[in-house]
């Protein structure tokens, strides 16, 4: 057997006889050609995953006989890309879109706001905690495990509470599929920081905004990243986005400094739109999220 095996490697290119390792290539590509969808790039992975609360809404797609199709990408980012995918049923054609949010792999993550972020939210083993510290390979995969975990979680609650957050359809490893804010043709919805909003639009954005940042704080909650770039606008509709970070503004010792932050910003928004001062009020917002929280 060794005699045989040492000639086919000799001379991989002579016809009629295989390598191994050829041999090998070719029964994994027949393997993976019988398991591949009729369609698509990938299998639903439902079964497999976690999944976001109950009631379902009716467009979510849990047939283990879908498929899913990548579409191309929505939005880079410094911990995760979005990317735009479908999920098609190939006998009833029945489908839907959803964005996938995907956080990289540890050669390309740079975690920048991990540091205030974690503040409180100490994991119980001691070596897991000393490699996040140390940012090892095993601790950057356990941050990146952390975010995904964090965000599925967040938007699973606040979506139960009412607040203004896409659905979150199921969680895969690092893998985020959510409910995708835009047109069924694939058009999403644009960030308020492009929009030019008149007068009257910009007013009631504003009080969507104040009554999505009242709903978070009645949690003792705070984005923790928020801007006019993770807040979309569909036909009217505010609806916030990336929040891996929510912060528990109870708890974390920066909880006021995160939420004053995040009115802040938003202000400084609305009032470079035209939007008078005495109405975007940013220390009088700040102050009466502070009291529905219940911190100083």
């Amino acid at each position: 057997m060794r005699r045989r095996q040492d000639e086919g490697l000799a001379n991989p290119n002579r016809k009629g006889r295989l390598t191994l390792e050829e041999k090998a290539r070719l029964a994994i590509e027949r393997e993976n050609q019988d398991m591949a969808p009729p369609e698509g790039d990938r299998w639903s992975n439902w079964a497999d995953s976690g999944h976001g609360p109950e009631p379902l809404p009716e467009w979510v797609i849990t047939d283990q006989g879908a498929c899913d199709h990548e579409l191309g990408v929505l939005k880079t980012g410094k911990e995760a890309d979005v990317f735009l995918l479908r999920r098609v049923m190939p006998e009833t054609g029945r489908e839907v879109t959803m964005a996938a949010k995907r956080y990289r792999s540890n050669e390309h993550r740079s975690f920048h706001r991990d540091a205030g972020y974690l503040e409180g939210r100490r994991l119980r083993r001691t070596r897991d905690m000393r490699a996040i510290e140390t940012r090892s390979s095993f601790g950057m995969n356990l941050i990146a495990q952390q975010w995904a975990i964090a965000e599925f979680a967040a938007l699973s609650d606040l979506w139960q509470a009412g607040v203004p957050v896409p659905y979150p359809v199921q969680l895969y490893g690092t893998e985020l599929l959510m409910e995708f804010v835009g047109d069924p043709d694939g058009t999403a919805a644009p960030r308020l920081a492009q929009l030019r909003p008149e007068a009257d639009e910009l007013e009631d954005l504003w009080e969507q905004l104040v009554g999505a940042l009242l709903a978070l704080a009645e949690r003792g909650q705070t984005h923790g990243d928020l801007s006019p770039y993770n807040i979309l606008v569909h036909h009217g509709r505010l609806v916030l986005i990336d929040l891996p970070q929510v912060v528990d503004v109870v708890v974390n010792p920066n909880g006021h400094d995160f939420l004053a932050r995040d009115v802040r910003n938003v202000a400084q928004w609305f009032q470079a739109r035209g939007l008078p001062g005495h109405i975007a009020d940013a220390e009088e917002l700040t102050a009466m999220l502070a009291s529905e929280a219940r911190i100083a």
